[in-house]
């Protein structure tokens, strides 16, 4: 009997596409084409693992809106390509000494073989992978025009769209050259243009991980600082590396998001990472340090209490320093005596108590006193084994020490005590801040650990302070020993606050407050909410200035704006906008990676001069040499460090003995660019010919995870903007469209909870074993689980799996079945080696065949959402393509033939309004990418056709055709028993006509009082009195009205009637 048989059929069409080249696509269109059509998905990383059924979601979804594109007339391009350099392959060949290019290509042949065997429609002819060296001559390329290119913020440009924008990237050959570096001569120049360029050297701090012998940058650190590969530990050096200029484009970045059909939370996530702000950049003065702290911080509030003026008792050298700035103005760069900062708050300037510099900042040796260089170079050595994550978690304790220096606060001219803490980043801003404690969480923290000076400079709105009496009946609740003290010191505080609130209050209260605040760490705060609690009084939100010296009783906004204004006027401040984003860290020590195309200029003793060259395009690609040995020593030197002499060193024309740049690119080098070299993948004389770059890019639809919501697409729209800015491109952003596909998630488990201490070590939520219910087992329902908690004795519990022949349905519970009080949980986890669930594309293919994989994972649910995995689920999925099997072919005969109830005959009307129905659903629902839908619209088309005895020939060759983009096997073979002998691939995609989606006749319901009582079957053109008439004539209607007085009748064409009656 011919079944559906996927095994035979799935093969036999993938050599048929394959032989006829069927998805290659031509560069030039037909002359019918209806446009083109890029569709993307995000390349993969090869790895030794494979494909897992994640992979797939999202390649499905761009296949059938490609498929079904092709038919509609589009020129289509949709290629695959691989992600292929990167720390996996290195470590495994660390691991097993096999080179990577190896277990790559070996990696590559099985991705590539698994994503034939699902039959996307790939044109595999542009296959590309990021370690072919000429691929990656142009990696090199690009690079190169980086090197070359600087940043002009002030040119004012319309582009090849026809916009016009403010700031460019510009030739290095464009930079103006300052007359006094000018005449300095030519190495001053070449250093001038170094430091300006968008590819720039810089010795940074790093994240450096010794286990993986490499740098990495934050985004590559995990929540617990630790390497999102291996979770490695990861410390701070500094090194020389590569830097790329993104902050250049910060502005560009954010603003060209809104013109871009991109999920709204992918645009959050970016504009978020860039974190554009407003502020104000500050100067401080240094002065020479005093020996107390104490001594300090009494004068501090002195000043303070007497509500200290702009100009109030300055030092003769901060007044010397303040004439000459009024003259000069706010410089590009302060001199080497002043502390500039970046706030987002000049409003607070008079709350500024104390400065912290990061430990890594180039004034603290300059300031550091000697009595206090022990400690400061102790505790710059412990920061530097920090990573950035872990020195700015809010709930870390913080630290610092003090320099010993002082610095002039410039609105009040107070000396305030200079510390290092890393808690401040040299990477974001300045490197240096300003100290408000009472408007500023760490600020305050750190203020409390050290006894520093709080002064409170913005008034609350008076709703904050109400709110916050909800907070005093929280804590009346726990009804402990420490939430009566708490009670105590809050009320003290609150009268205060009160008394503050009143213009008239004297600067006493403000102390009293203050002292109160220092008294409340004493108390016995042992529960993190009391901890949050002590944290309340720190108010970091708009409000009324006090103690603010003549701005006073303003508002905020307004006084950030008057006192920007004010210091700018004597050169001490100017407004500034400051980004979050910092310079791409483009240096990775490791092998596997693209090299760079730069050589290192060597003095007589062959150490470098600090002066570089680029390799000429005729040098391009500067390939990774043969190397045996790429096994990280320990220490910051790159395993090119070691490669052979012959490609490390050369004598340039001019004598000067070079050295090649030892370091490699990182893994988003490839990454940035692959979509444009799959329009032209071929060409090995330029980047991309200028018309197929016009013609294809930007790519149309762009389908991936959010995972890459901020790396991969930030990266590549950076790059790509470098390269519309110097006109190897002539569209501003990459990628129109772009959709997340949802996670799927393993098979949903079945969890119970046990008392830890009723099992044996072996149990853990971790690695959690099977449960064998025993009545004197101390179960836990899950329903009082919070946190792996007992919430009503606070007893710790563990997670055990339970069997699905262990539970029964109880009411929306699920319970054991021995012991019906006790409820288990089902839920659905990420797939992960370590829980076993990963589902293998394979053995699914194997078993259910690829289209069942492909139907399953559209059918899941809507595309962006995450969804539970079920092998039940691509069980149903097989059956129903079973049903269009036979519903098409005899599945009684002995070999492949239509079934009888297919006839070369007319359809009827309801078999054309049927037909009709579902193309407008399924196309319009492609259209939306709302897959899930589209599949149930052919699941009603096939129940409606089965159940009838004769199925017209056209309407099943109309059906086949939508069938086709989601499960192209089975179309391809009912195509061809339906009688045709070419591929459907480019066959026309039906069309529905809206005359036939009128409903000759509808269902509606019929009520009495309100209450439904039949369905009834009228003419859909029925008027009021015809609907009336018909279901006054039901039967079971009319049992309902006998008796009774009809008192109205609401009667709506086409939706229902109810009778109102009594």
């Amino acid at each position: 009997m011919p079944r559906y048989d996927a095994k035979r059929i799935e093969p036999k069409w993938q050599a048929y596409w394959e032989q006829h080249q069927t998805f290659v696509t031509s560069n030039t269109p037909r002359p019918d084409a209806t446009g083109k059509l890029y569709a993307l998905d995000m390349f993969p990383y090869p790895s030794g693992d494979g494909l897992h059924v994640g992979h797939p979601e999202g390649y499905t979804a761009t296949d059938i809106v490609c498929r079904s594109a092709r038919m509609r007339g589009k020129h289509v391009l949709h290629p695959m390509g691989w992600d292929a350099f990167g720390l996996p392959a290195e470590q495994h060949a660390i691991n097993t000494g096999t080179h990577p290019s190896v277990t790559t290509d070996k990696n590559i042949a099985n991705f590539r073989r698994q994503l034939k065997s699902l039959g996307f429609s790939y044109d595999w002819s542009r296959e590309l992978s990021t370690t072919d060296e000429q691929y990656y001559r142009w990696t090199q390329w690009i690079f190169l025009q980086l090197y070359d290119t600087w940043f002009d913020p002030t040119m004012e440009w319309t582009g090849p769209d026809g916009k016009t924008r403010l700031g460019k990237g510009r030739p290095i050959a464009e930079l103006p050259i300052p007359h006094e570096i000018e005449v300095q001569g030519i190495s001053a120049i070449r250093t001038y243009q170094d430091q300006n360029r968008l590819a720039y050297q810089s010795n940074a701090p790093v994240n450096w991980c010794p286990a993986l012998g490499t740098v990495l940058a934050n985004e590559e650190i995990t929540a617990d600082g630790k390497s999102d590969r291996g979770n490695f530990p990861v410390e701070r050096r500094n090194l020389r590396q590569w830097m790329l200029r993104i902050t250049s484009y910060a502005e560009r970045l954010i603003a060209e998001l809104e013109e871009l059909d991109w999920p709204e939370s992918v645009k959050l996530l970016q504009r978020n990472w860039i974190g554009r702000s407003v502020g104000a950049e500050v100067d401080f003065l240094v002065e020479s340090p005093v020996s107390s702290v104490q001594s300090q911080k009494k004068e501090t509030e002195k000043k303070a209490a007497a509500h200290s003026t702009l100009n109030a008792q300055p030092s003769t050298s901060f007044e010397t320093w303040k004439l000459g700035r009024s003259t000069s103005g706010f410089p590009k760069t302060p001199e080497s005596t002043v502390i500039r900062v970046y706030t987002t708050r000049p409003d607070t300037l008079y709350g500024a108590t104390y400065m912290v510099l990061a430990p890594e900042h180039p004034l603290v040796d300059q300031i550091t006193t000697e009595t206090q260089q022990a400690a400061v170079e102790e505790y710059r050595r412990k920061a530097s084994l920090k990573s950035d994550l872990d020195r700015t978690d809010l709930a870390k304790e913080k630290s610092g020490v003090f320099t010993g220096a002082y610095a002039i606060n410039p609105i009040n001219a107070a000396r305030i005590p200079i510390w290092i803490a890393d808690y401040v980043l040299i990477s974001y801003g300045t490197g240096a801040i300003m100290a408000v404690p009472a408007h500023d969480e760490r600020d305050a923290e750190f203020a409390q650990a050290y006894d520093l000076p709080v002064i409170q400079v913005v008034q609350p709105p008076e709703e904050w302070l109400a709110n916050l009496q909800g907070e005093v009946a929280r804590i009346e609740k726990l009804n402990t020993a420490e939430s009566k003290r708490i009670l105590d010191a809050r009320a003290e505080i609150a009268e205060i606050d009160e008394r503050i609130a009143n213009p008239s209050t004297s600067g006493s209260d403000r102390t009293s407050r203050l002292e109160l605040l220092r008294r409340r760490t004493d108390l016995d705060l042992s529960t993190s909410e009391i901890h949050d609690w002590t944290l309340q009084f720190t108010y970091s939100g708009a409000g009324t200035a006090i103690n603010s010296g003549p701005y006073d009783d303003r508002p905020t906004a307004e006084v950030k704006q008057k006192i920007t204004a004010d210091l700018h006027k004597v050169g001490l401040a100017k407004e500034a906008v400051n980004y979050r984003l910092r310079d791409w860290l483009f240096s990775r020590q490791r092998y596997w990676g693209e090299p760079f195309p730069i050589w290192h200029e060597l003095d007589a003793n062959g150490t470098p001069t600090g002066q570089v060259r680029p390799a000429t395009f005729e040098e391009l690609p500067v390939t990774l040499p043969e190397m045996e040995d790429f096994k990280p020593k320990g220490t910051p030197d790159p395993p090119l460090s070691w490669a052979p002499d012959s490609w490390l060193y050369k004598t340039a024309p001019d004598g000067v003995r070079l050295k090649r740049e030892t370091n490699s690119m990182p893994q988003w080098a490839g990454s940035c660019w692959y979509y444009i070299r799959f329009c032209d993948n071929e060409n090995t004389q330029q980047f991309i010919d200028p018309k197929l770059e016009q013609y294809w890019l930007p790519v149309d639809l762009y389908i991936g995870g959010a995972e890459h919501a901020v790396l991969h697409l930030l990266y590549s729209r950076f790059w790509h903007k470098v390269l519309f800015d110097r006109g190897h491109v002539s569209q501003p952003e990459p990628f129109k469209k772009l959709v997340n596909q949802g996670m799927i998630l393993g098979d949903a488990e079945l969890t119970g909870y046990v008392e830890q201490s009723a099992v044996s070590d072996q149990l853990s939520a971790d690695d959690p074993s099977t449960l064998n219910p025993q009545p004197s087992t101390k179960y836990v329902s899950a329903k009082f689980v919070k946190d792996d908690v007992d919430t009503r004795t606070k007893t710790p519990v563990v997670a055990v799996k339970v069997l699905p022949d262990q539970v029964e349905k109880r009411g929306s519970d699920l319970v054991l079945k021995d012991l019906p009080d006790i409820v288990v949980e089902s839920r659905a986890f990420k797939m992960s080696k370590s829980r076993g669930n990963v589902i293998n594309p394979d053995d699914v293919v194997e078993t259910y065949g690829a289209d069942s994989l492909r139907l399953y994972e559209m059918f899941m649910g809507p595309l962006e959402q995450t969804k539970p995995w079920s092998m039940s689920g691509v069980e149903g999925v097989y059956r129903f393509l079973g049903r269009v099997w036979r519903m098409v072919v005899d599945d009684q005969a002995d070999e492949v033939t239509l079934s009888p109830a297919v006839q070369d005959i007319p359809a009827s009307e309801e078999q054309l309004r049927i037909l009709h129905k579902t193309i407008k659903a399924v196309t319009e629902d492609i259209d939306k990418l709302s897959f899930n839908t589209a599949i149930s619209r052919m699941m009603e088309f096939t129940n409606a056709f089965t159940g009838m005895d004769v199925r017209p020939k056209v309407c099943l060759e109309q059906f086949v055709l939508l069938v086709a983009p989601f499960a192209p096997h089975l179309a391809e073979e009912l195509w061809q028993i339906l009688g045709h002998t070419e591929s459907l691939t480019y066959a026309p995609w039906p069309v529905f006509d809206p005359a036939r989606l009128v409903e000759s006749e509808l269902e509606i319901p019929v009520q009495v009082n309100g209450k439904l009582r039949a369905k009834i079957k009228v003419p859909a053109e029925a008027d009021q009195a015809t609907l009336q008439a018909l279901a006054a004539a039901d039967e079971t209607v009319q049992a309902q009205l006998a008796g009774k007085t009809i008192v109205k009748v609401v009667c709506v064409p086409k939706k229902m009637v109810n009778f109102v009656v009594k």
